[in-house]
């Protein structure tokens, strides 16, 4: 995770502060009610995902807010909590917090059920936490070595975290950039693997019990998108649907600031292929992206999770413009994570692709739901007017038929807004064969330049019928479409709610086959314990 003072202070200076075309709501109006969130201050890469003994652990890359109330820039923590369904979620105390060798930047935990590390007991195997330290030490007096790989334990399911002794586990061989490491078991070397970015690459390293590692193999120069330093990576196994077969996903994410509003600028791409223990190897010549919308960002996926399911959680904000969007609109905590969702691998015509969707659990969120009637859409169909529940936070499941007949439209779909003009808007464009979202007008301050922007997916249909799933948040909307082939993760913050839901089309029509929306309760986080 690159998160010098220096990046964060320029995430700041990018932003243009314009006229208001309004005012913000109040701040605790955006928050997050089905996402997590944290009490206070400062929230971006999720870190340490693991199931660990019937809980589910999420830690995070965290700044507190000092005596002054101040945001110290640069002095990462890990900030903590604690789940047993994904959804409710335990505030917990900080887990770790910089120290002699440095800041605490990007990195994972594994559950060591073996204790291969001897830093547990069979009976009470430790939960390990794998992490970047950074030194601004030696950031301020211009060394390379800046970066270097720490470890910590717990014994006691979570609650308190011991540093090991001998750390760094993994100093930095000469590389500026080399950080955020992750973990996963390779049974078949008998070995743990560690993949961590060196630059615009990876570096896999092997290991026996996470203690002593050794270099392996690079991959990355030549392949996906390079527009800046790769961070978060993460690799790990998952069957293709409809058979038996596994193949290797590896993500990495990728940030640039000065990239154009229009663009992906901070989004994780990923590889799928083969990993022996000890080179990753891929046939994938397509830069291929998780999430093709502006706000899901140095994802990584849960270690040990129930059913061998392959759980996914982001960051769902943007380097681009987080720390002006604190400042504007959000004030006293900034950032959330997305929802989490569940990975599968298809293989199609196009090779093998990722898919996302909501995980099951979004079920016991469900309240009162309306079922939509069959019904041509022509221009315009607005579906709030039937929802007798508020508009936030809800989940539409729509169905849409006759998107590639001889009367299907130019483009079609869904848009939220309200009465000030303020809007996002999610498409499909048949004559571009891609997916759209305008997010342009979705914002009561213009706080940023790149905030205001418009993101666009290729996509070419497989059929006739196309289901769309949207999750919607008071300031947040998470669009799995085309099976969940093509994501889009977008917050934005408005005068007031987005309280009008429109269907609609250009230059043809369109069938809404099916559709439902349901109301969702709000996901508890509770306070940290005294």
């Amino acid at each position: 995770m690159k998160r010098k003072i220096t990046a964060l202070l320029f995430a700041c200076c990018v932003t243009t502060l314009a006229a208001q075309s309004g005012q913000p709501q109040p701040p605790e109006n955006y928050r997050p009610r089905i996402h997590f969130s944290p009490a206070e201050g400062w929230m971006s890469d999720p870190n340490g995902l693991v199931y660990y003994d019937g809980e589910y652990h999420l830690c995070y890359q965290h700044i507190p807010f000092d005596e002054n109330g101040n945001l110290p820039w640069g002095e990462m923590y890990w900030g903590h909590a604690v789940s047993r369904d994904l959804l409710n979620w335990q505030h917990m105390p900080i887990a770790l917090a910089p120290d002699s060798l440095g800041y605490i930047f990007s990195g994972c935990c594994v559950a060591d059920l073996n204790n291969t590390s001897g830093l547990g007991t069979a009976a009470d195997p430790p939960i390990l936490a794998i992490f970047t330290y950074y030194d601004p030490v030696a950031a301020a007096q211009g060394r390379i070595e800046t970066q270097s790989q720490g470890l910590a334990y717990s014994t006691d399911r979570g609650r308190t975290w011991t540093k090991y002794a001998a750390n760094p586990v993994l100093p930095n061989p000469g590389i500026a950039d080399f950080r955020d490491p992750h973990i996963v078991r390779h049974e078949p070397s008998g070995q743990w693997i560690m993949v961590l970015t060196a630059g615009k690459a990876v570096r896999f390293y092997g290991s026996p019990d996470c203690l002593h590692w050794e270099y392996l193999s690079e991959f990355g120069h030549d392949r996906g998108s390079h527009v800046g330093p790769w961070e978060c990576p993460d690799l790990f196994p998952l069957r293709v649907e409809g058979s038996k077969e596994i193949k290797w996903v590896l993500l990495a994410s990728v940030v640039n600031f000065t990239e154009t509003p229009d663009k992906l600028a901070t989004a994780t791409q990923y590889f799928i292929g083969d990993f022996d223990g000890e080179h990753f190897t891929s046939e994938q010549t397509d830069t291929l992206w998780i999430d093709y919308g502006k706000d899901n960002y140095a994802g990584i996926t849960f270690d040990n999770a129930p059913d061998d399911r392959r759980i996914f959680v982001g960051w769902m904000h943007s380097h681009q413009y987080a720390a002006a969007a604190q400042g504007h609109t959000t004030r006293s905590w900034s950032g959330a994570a997305t929802f989490p969702r569940e990975l599968s691998i298809v293989r199609s015509a196009d090779g093998y692709r990722l898919k996302s969707k909501p995980v099951r659990e979004l079920e016991r969120l469900r309240g009162q739901s309306v079922k939509l009637k069959r019904q041509k859409i022509n221009r315009t169909a607005t579906l709030s007017d039937r929802i007798p529940f508020d508009k936030a936070p809800i989940e539409l499941d729509l169905t849409f038929d006759g998107i590639d007949g001889p009367n299907a439209p130019s483009r079609y779909g869904i848009r939220l807004r309200n009465d000030l003009g303020e809007y996002v808007s999610m498409e499909y464009d048949r004559k571009k064969r891609l997916f759209r979202v305008d997010r342009t007008q979705a914002a009561a301050v213009r706080f940023s330049d790149p905030f205001a922007s418009v993101q666009t997916a290729p996509y070419e249909p497989e059929t006739g019928t196309m289901r769309w799933r949207l999750l919607v948040d008071v300031a947040s909307m998470e669009l799995f479409a085309a099976d969940g082939r093509i994501v889009f993760t977008d917050v934005f913050f408005p005068g007031k709610p987005f309280d009008i839901i429109e269907l609609f089309t250009e230059g043809g029509n369109v069938t809404l086959k099916k559709g439902d929306v349901t109301a969702l309760e709000t996901i508890r986080c509770n306070p940290v314990e005294p």
